[in-house]
């Protein structure tokens, strides 16, 4: 049986690769702790009926008794240290050598080299440590182990010397008769060096034995002995005694079971909440839903949102509510629409809650947040927006987190007011998400508000240069650009899509644009006249292909570029079609000369775009503007483009035309009504 593969069969064995691969990332960054069913946090009450004890167990320390407990006896600590015997005769050696040789010095009676040897021999056997440890130790311990001649003996840190102290002890220990002078002019420095070396093996392997007894439990508790009841607050103790409990029971679960049935129910809660999102957009987002590309992005923000809260949760002691969970609605918003980034913000939270201490409260506050999130950030087109949003987030964490905490304790007594420095980081990370927004729309070829709002600036290179080259071509693009605007509006089109791709689609015309009569002056000769139709029209269509040259050179977005290939569809440069038809009457025309290239508009905001464009352009060839030429000019044109099929491709329906043509017909009046004269001065 031969397998047939089509662009469909390849389509759906992506978005099956792409669940299957979603869903093992998110089961992989899973915490693997959730067989203890109660939560619990200091200082709330207990939701829960009376818990007793269901077996013997041992009463942990807590992470931070432990931390302290371990801080303390790692200060108690005393390093070992290796004594190098042979330094102190290799240096006494030196010196005597040195003495023998120096003329003044040999002169000297022999009580001063008794001396230094003597005193030398006494500082080299107590040890000479660098001045940096032994600061190091007199700070901690004040306690060494020093090693010699494999045998270890502990010394106060007083009792070893610094090559200063060395060298002041020998100045300070010379007896009467003895001169300083003389003693100085040894160069005593030369021979008082190190000779204790940190033994870091034997050290750390002492160490990490001490730590390795260290106990790690406070006691016991006995079976069916209580450990808190309904309503009672969970103080210091008895969180202590349900952490321990939950340690003991996901101990014995593990022990128990020989499959990972935590690690299963997670998968399917991950499976069924995926699936929902995959229908959600096969059923009401059918566009995203096909595009690979998109649905990746959407996936991948869902994850990098787990992952972020998963790595604060394993890895740091934070407070999960500093994970920025508003940015995937915001950055989702940004490319597509309110309710996909509602629904995939709710898909994320309810996966997240599976990792948090306390879920009915995380999840009221992180939906309230989305709300406040796609409610406050309709079109993202400036940062000053970005920054009331963090502001708008942040008073709803606060408020919302007062209210719950009233509703629990009914007072702020025990109120946790570190969470209100997490909320306050968590509406920082937020403001990222204008940079991230940059990344994103560069990465996957989206094109967002902020993009559009800057593009649609006549100071932009592009344009300005397009209104020096063609002014007559700029003009008539600014005027398709509101005309076209204005009909967005009404049938709830992409507005700020449309004005930009209506401001760049003649910008073709740049290259030759002597060639079309709104650039010519007035009386001056038009350089088509004398060519033959079919290469005068081809001159004409060429601007299109010139248009999509120009703006891949500029890098304009290939949303930007659909408006320039599009705008004449694949319809007929009408004006030389026609006089060639009525020139040559009975000789066949080549209908490939004189056809625009395409495509046909396949969106609302091209569709527009073409009828603008159309009516603006013959609009200025009326002889006279008045209501009955103007509505006859609007259905005329407008008619023909839909009898020529070139709508077809496009979603807009009967309705839409009829109210673009009504509001087409109104602007133009409005532009070209009749204004009085006034009157000269006599």
């Amino acid at each position: 049986m031969k397998i047939k593969i089509t662009r469909e069969s390849i389509q759906v064995l992506l978005k099956v690769v792409l669940f299957v691969c979603t869903t093992g990332l998110i089961a992989q960054f899973f915490p693997r702790q959730s067989t203890f069913k109660y939560n619990f946090q200091i200082g709330k009450p207990w939701p829960y009926s009376l818990l007793t004890a269901p077996f013997d167990f041992p009463i942990h320390k807590t992470k931070e008794q432990l931390r302290a407990e371990e801080d303390s006896l790692l200060h108690r600590f005393a390093p070992y240290y290796r004594l190098d015997t042979a330094i102190a005769s290799d240096q006494i050696e030196k010196m005597t050598a040195t003495m023998l040789n120096d003329t003044f010095l040999l002169r000297q009676e022999p009580l001063y080299k008794n001396y230094l040897v003597s005193r030398l021999n006494n500082i080299y056997e107590k040890g000479i440590i660098s001045s940096a440890e032994f600061e190091e130790i007199q700070n901690r311990s004040k306690e060494l182990h020093i090693i010699k001649d494999q045998l270890s003996s502990k010394k106060n840190i007083r009792d070893v010397f610094t090559e200063r102290t060395a060298y002041e002890y020998l100045l300070r220990n010379a007896s009467s008769v003895l001169s300083e002078d003389i003693l100085q002019a040894v160069n005593l420095n030369d021979y008082i060096t190190t000779n204790l070396f940190y033994n870091k093996e034997f050290s750390e392997q002492t160490k990490n034995e001490m730590l390795k007894n260290m106990s790690l439990t406070v006691g016991m508790m006995q079976k069916d002995e209580k450990i808190i009841d309904r309503g009672e607050k969970v103080d210091f103790h008895t969180h202590q005694l349900l952490y321990s409990l939950r340690i003991e029971t996901e101990k014995l679960e593990g022990k128990r079971a020989a499959f990972d049935f935590v690690f299963l129910g997670q998968l399917m809660l991950i499976i069924s909440l995926l699936a929902l999102l995959f229908l959600y957009l096969y059923l009401f987002r059918e566009k995203i839903f096909q595009s690979n590309k998109q649905a990746t992005f959407i996936l991948m923000m869902i994850l990098l949102m787990i992952i972020f809260a998963s790595l604060i949760k394993t890895y740091t002691n934070l407070s999960i509510y500093i994970v920025p969970f508003a940015l995937s609605p915001i950055i989702i918003r940004t490319f597509f629409d309110s309710r996909t980034a509602l629904f995939a913000h709710i898909i994320t939270i309810l996966q997240v809650s599976l990792m948090a201490d306390d879920p009915y409260q995380f999840i009221f506050l992180q939906l309230t947040v989305g709300m406040t999130t796609v409610s406050s950030l309709k079109d993202l087109t400036q940062r000053s927006q970005l920054v009331q949003t963090a502001m708008l987030i942040f008073a709803t964490y606060v408020i919302m987190f007062l209210g719950f905490s009233l509703v629990l304790d009914g007072n702020l007594l025990n109120l946790d007011w570190l969470m209100f420095l997490y909320f306050g980081i968590n509406a920082l990370l937020l403001l990222f998400a204008y940079g991230l927004i940059y990344i994103f729309e560069k990465t996957f070829g989206f094109l967002s508000n902020v993009t559009l709002v800057e593009l649609s600036n006549v100071n932009t290179p592009l344009l300005l240069k397009f209104s020096e080259t063609a002014p007559g071509s700029f003009q008539h693009s600014m005027q398709v650009a509101n005309l076209a605007t204005e009909a967005a509006r009404k049938i709830n089109a992409n507005v700020l899509l449309l004005r930009t791709g209506a401001l760049y689609h003649d910008i073709g015309k740049m290259k030759n644009p002597m060639y079309f009569t709104e650039n010519q002056p007035n009386n001056s000769a038009n350089p088509l006249s004398g060519l033959p139709l079919e290469e005068a029209a081809e001159c004409i269509i060429d601007h299109v292909k010139d248009g999509v040259e120009i703006a891949e050179k500029y890098n304009l977005p290939p949303m930007i570029i659909d408006f320039i290939r599009t705008h004449h569809g694949d319809g007929h440069a009408r004006y030389f079609y026609n006089l060639f038809i009525n020139k040559f009457p009975d000789k066949p025309i080549h209908e490939e000369a004189f056809t625009y290239p395409g495509p046909r508009p396949f969106t609302k905001e091209l569709a527009l775009l073409m009828m603008a464009d159309a009516v603006e352009a013959a609009s200025r060839s009326l002889p006279e503007h008045t209501d009955l030429a103007i509505n006859n000019l609007v259905e005329k044109i407008i008619t023909g483009q839909i009898s020529e099929g070139l709508f077809k491709n496009a979603p807009i329906n009967f309705r839409d035309v009829e109210v673009v043509k009504s509001l087409f017909k109104e602007k133009l009046k409005t532009i070209y009504h009749v204004r009085i004269s006034y009157p000269e001065v006599k």
